[in-house]
């Protein structure tokens, strides 16, 4: 990291600690000062994906959502200097005992509010339809069912998408979960609740968050809890269609599995992080679980031509 950087920011010669980062290459340390003040230094410079955090930062701050601010930033370098919103994250909380109830419902207000007041912005944000997810999706052919048909999987994947993607539009977060939500103590309604990696944000179906919120593939989500995070999401927009909903929710849900799997294997391969492995029996029940929904017949049927999951 650059000295020159932190002497700039106000912040020379402070206690470092290293924090515990994501899938990605991004970097985190945790910055003290003797007067106890604290603050977060991102290293993006290995993603080169700064300039759109800030971007998608001042979005949805625009917005009343709660993320870190931006203390200092050099984009070229890719360093960031954050405000540190403290450690009772969303996932640490669940793991320690935490009523799952409480964080799930702050959680789904937060969604609730960003897509009732939405506006897209003046400079274009990626769409997420069904052409860019089936491209997506081609990582999981590549590192999964390689000798699958590919072509009769891209024809059945925009045979689901198309009704699944019939519903309203807003800001995709893509990896909304409890890993990345911060409960803020002190604060009040969605203020409690703080987002942080949304720099990969863009525009799509608002179903999607909601799926990865509650079928997340590093924790169990109970039933119960999927079925009541659903019901506060549609008791709060009384015009949709339940049933389209949990149909699109299903479908998306499939979808974004069989993406983190390949990360996931791809993570092991490639970079030596085989601790995500442990999450591929979760994921891979949650896809056969979809695979035996009636309008994923096809699909079922071209993963037992091509695939073992």
């Amino acid at each position: 990291m650059s000295a020159a950087f932190l002497e700039a920011a106000g912040w020379g010669g402070v206690a470092q600690a290293p924090l515990a980062g994501d899938a990605s290459a991004r970097r985190y340390w945790r910055l003290q000062r003797g007067d106890g003040a604290c603050a977060l230094l991102m290293d993006a410079s290995a993603t080169g994906d700064l300039e759109r955090f800030r971007r998608i930062a001042d979005l949805l701050r625009d917005h009343g959502i709660r993320v870190p601010a931006i203390h200092h930033g050099d984009t070229p370098q890719g360093l960031a200097l954050l405000e540190d919103l403290g450690d009772e994250v969303f996932a640490g909380l669940l793991a320690a005992g935490a009523a799952p109830e409480p964080l799930f419902d702050l959680a789904v207000d937060v969604l609730i509010h960003l897509h009732r007041r939405f506006t897209p912005p003046a400079e274009p944000l990626p769409v997420y339809g069904a052409r860019l997810f089936v491209d997506q999706l081609g990582l999981f052919l590549d590192e999964v069912a390689p000798a699958g048909d590919r072509d009769r999987f891209v024809e059945i994947w925009h045979d689901l998408l198309g009704p699944a993607l019939a519903v309203p539009t807003s800001l995709l977060h893509r990896d909304y979960h409890a890993g990345n939500l911060i409960r803020c103590p002190g604060a009040d309604g969605i203020e409690a609740c703080a987002v942080i990696d949304f720099q990969d944000a863009g525009l799509g179906p608002v179903t999607y968050d909601l799926a990865s919120l509650v079928e997340d593939a590093r924790r169990d989500v109970p039933d119960p809890l999927r079925r009541r995070a659903v019901a506060r999401y549609l008791a709060a927009f009384p015009d949709l269609d339940g049933e389209g909903i949990e149909a699109s929710l299903a479908v998306l849900a499939l979808m974004r599995h069989l993406r983190v799997i390949a990360i996931f294997r791809r993570l092991a391969r490639r970079d030596g992080k085989r601790d995500y492995l442990v999450h591929l029996p979760r994921l891979e029940a949650l896809v056969r679980r979809h695979l035996a929904r009636p309008e994923c017949a096809a699909l079922a049927a071209w993963f037992e031509a091509y695939s073992p999951i």
